[in-house]
């Protein structure tokens, strides 16, 4: 029997058991002692006795208790240092994400739902036909029943947290059409039931691996959630037949580990129901990649064989980030699950390596990754949507594509789990408050799929699936981001807290209620409150704990360069690093306060010297959040490529409650050039003519909530007295 099947029932059950053979021998001696039995007897009864505590112990100490229904199931994960908590244990209450759920759970899942269950976005007409309910042809891409899986995913996270049972009613209606759609030997896949002249398997841009990944990962939180097995039946036979057709390993299936999201939900599945064969398979697509130099063939048309599909090197012998960022991200993310389980050295080198190349090479300064829409990696393949070079960052043309993003948080996430350190947090956040935010409106209802830091007169509007508009729109025909992102910001209280092993770990900080297990089984509740991301003061407040002493780590952001935390009023003296956790382990107590305080400084950023697009320009940063500056805010008929900031402009922050949906906005002096010579290509140039003008700085995240625009997050910067004209 698997962890996750001992359900409460089950538990009572066998404590009741070893109470009454206990209470048997306890009877047992006293009739021997009035029988006046000999010592022995009753030695052995004592002994027995103890015999079953001790097993009673060793099978309690072997049972996760917080973390079998968390995002990624923990319960038995050997490799794993901080370990998730469980689904719905920590819910917002206020403050940034409080809001952000909010518009979740009010418009865009709502809105989604309406989107793909209706004839605009199709999904759920795809899987009637499939299911002989209804008559019709496949619509939408190939990866578009994935793009439903993500979609349900996000329902069940708002399920945890406002235990809305309309919801699941409505949920448990889609999955048994899934069900029906479904073949007799578990195949699923609309975009080629629907295809008569497709053959599965025939051609992996059919992205029957992405859809399965997505399937057998939202069937898992459906169960961690619901309780239910009726998706997570459809998840096992699927994977039983995934097992039947590819772990034999035939040079014909050995191509077919393409955008690898099916690993990651593999292992989750494998961690959910205890079936070993499932870890085994998401290892083999794995160990697939790169192991042979066959030639292309017609499993490979369209998607070829090298570094944009992950193919050219071996995992383990990976040194550097190639190919489309998304395929990469979901394939490092598989793999660190597997690490998990198994502990292999030369996964986690891999991906320490892999970490090191995004991070510090390829990585913008919100946290985006994915460079360009199309170029060549190292190795002179041809790439799309991915990543390039090392510090060849365009700001322009950047695609940075918001499932890049995800991918990225995603990602992190787990190596946080793995490593425990809290440089790999410091990215997500990064990710969430810019990055991943700037994908959707501020309503909830319009997207964008690439996330450029600098848009200048439309300069995006030239891709064929509405994909790289200069604004977001309300449809994409590619719709594989926006239900990501709506997951995402649907989980993330999940990410806010971790289980270290005698315990917790504060990832995120925002306004919400913490109740859960430590590892232990004791229980913990506590609130936190704050107006983070804009105030950097922080108040966690003990409101149940275990009496014996435990461990509170707390995540000192790498943008902090100074913080204090007191524990009721005193300071708590322990280590505060930039970059790492600050640890208080103590006997805690109800009512016992933590106050963390980040001094919110406005900063300028730099990027590295060899990043050409960047050099002698700054963007501007407050603690987690990126800013820039748009035209809006600009003078009429002001184009961004005429501002540069002034060294000695004094910037202010002001929080506007009742401005692009209550955020705090930076004021300060910029230059414009007056004397812009862009008529040709090169000029001669002369001292240039400057005049000031006051404008305000909002987060990169909420750009382009005011109409069409252009837009910079880096500007070049004079250091020197101002104009002396102002307009």
């Amino acid at each position: 029997m698997h962890v996750l099947e001992y359900n409460e029932e089950f538990l009572s059950y066998l404590f009741s058991e070893f109470a009454n053979v206990i209470l048997e021998f306890n009877r047992s001696e006293k009739v021997s002692l009035c029988a006046g039995s000999d010592r022995e007897l009753i030695d052995k009864s004592m002994a027995m006795k103890k015999v079953i505590l001790v097993i009673l112990a060793s099978f309690l100490a072997h049972l996760s208790w917080g973390q079998e229904k968390g995002i990624l199931n923990h319960s038995n994960s050997e490799y794993v240092k901080l370990k998730s908590i469980n689904i719905g244990d920590c819910k917002w209450t206020e403050g940034f994400w409080a809001d952000k759920f909010k518009v979740a759970e009010k418009s865009m899942v709502p809105y989604m739902g309406e989107l793909l269950c209706g004839d605009v976005g199709h999904a759920l007409n795809n899987f009637k036909i499939a299911a002989g309910l209804k008559e019709g042809t496949h619509k939408g891409m190939h990866w578009h029943d994935g793009d439903f899986y993500k979609w349900l995913e996000a329902c069940m996270y708002v399920y945890a947290q406002n235990g809305d049972e309309k919801l699941v009613e409505q949920v448990d209606e889609y999955i048994s059409i899934i069900a029906q759609a479904q073949e007799k030997d578990g195949y699923l896949q609309t975009q080629t039931q629907l295809r008569s002249n497709v053959d599965r398997y025939e051609n992996r841009k059919f992205h029957e691996m992405y859809n399965s990944g997505h399937l057998l990962t939202s069937a898992c939180i459906h169960y961690r959630v619901t309780g239910k097995r009726n998706f997570l039946d459809v998840a096992v036979k699927h994977a039983d037949y995934l097992y039947s057709v590819f772990s034999p390993q035939t040079k014909y299936y050995s191509r077919f580990g393409f955008n690898q999201t099916q690993i990651m939900g593999l292992v989750e599945l494998y961690r959910t129901v205890g079936d070993k064969r499932y870890l085994e398979l998401a290892e083999i697509f794995i160990n697939n990649r790169g192991k042979s130099k066959v030639e292309h063939n017609s499993t490979t048309e369209g998607y070829p064989i090298g570094d944009m599909v992950q193919e050219r090197t071996p995992f383990r012998e990976s040194e550097e980030a190639v190919g489309h960022a998304v395929l990469a991200l979901y394939y490092y993310a598989g793999a660190a699950d597997v690490y998990a389980e198994t502990g292999e050295k030369a996964l986690i080198d891999a991906l320490d390596r892999l970490w090191s190349d995004v991070a510090e090479k390829k990585m913008y300064v919100t946290g985006a990754v994915g460079q360009a829409h199309y170029g060549a990696s190292t190795n002179k393949d041809a790439i799309q949507e991915g990543f390039i070079d090392a510090y060849m960052m365009p700001n322009m043309t950047a695609y940075n594509e918001t499932c890049a993003n995800i991918c990225n948080s995603m990602f992190n996430y787990r190596m946080l789990g793995l490593h425990g350190k809290s440089k790999y947090a410091d990215v997500m956040e990064l990710v969430l408050y810019n990055s991943a935010l700037s994908g959707i409106s501020l309503e909830g209802k319009d997207y964008f799929y690439s996330n450029p830091l600098r848009m200048i007169d439309g300069s995006r509007d030239y891709s064929k699936h509405n994909t790289e508009l200069p604004h977001r729109a309300p449809y994409l025909e590619c719709f594989c981001c926006p239900p990501n992102l709506v997951r995402t910001i649907a989980k993330v209280s999940a990410w806010a807290y971790s289980l270290s092993e005698n315990g917790l770990s504060v990832n995120l900080y925002g306004g919400n209620q913490l109740e859960t297990k430590l590892l232990d089984g004791s229980k913990i509740k506590l609130k936190q409150e704050t107006a983070y991301p804009w105030d950097g003061a922080i108040n966690i407040t003990m409101e149940a704990c275990k009496k014996a002493p435990f461990e509170l780590l707390l995540r000192i952001p790498e943008w902090a360069e100074t913080a204090s935390i007191k524990v009721n009023g005193v300071d708590a003296e322990v280590a505060i690093e930039s970059g790492s956790f600050a640890r208080i382990e103590r006997k805690w107590k109800k009512g016992d306060v933590v106050t963390i305080d980040f001094p919110m400084d406005i900063t300028l950023v730099e990027g590295h010297s060899r990043i050409e697009e960047v050099r002698n320009q700054v963007a501007i940063k407050r603690g987690p959040v990126v800013y820039c500056v748009e035209s809006p805010d600009l003078p009429e008929n002001t184009s961004i490529v005429n501002l540069y900031l002034s060294g000695e402009s004094e910037l202010n922050a002001e929080y506007k409650a009742d401005f692009l949906g209550g955020v705090t906005t930076i004021s300060g002096d910029i230059l414009l050039r007056k004397d812009s010579k862009d008529t040709k290509m090169y000029s001669t140039v002369s001292k240039p003519d400057f005049e000031s003008y006051t404008t305000t700085f909002v987060p990169y995240f909420s750009w382009s909530n005011r109409g069409d625009s252009e837009m910079t997050v880096f500007m070049p910067i004079v250091w020197g007295q101002l104009g002396e004209k102002k307009l």
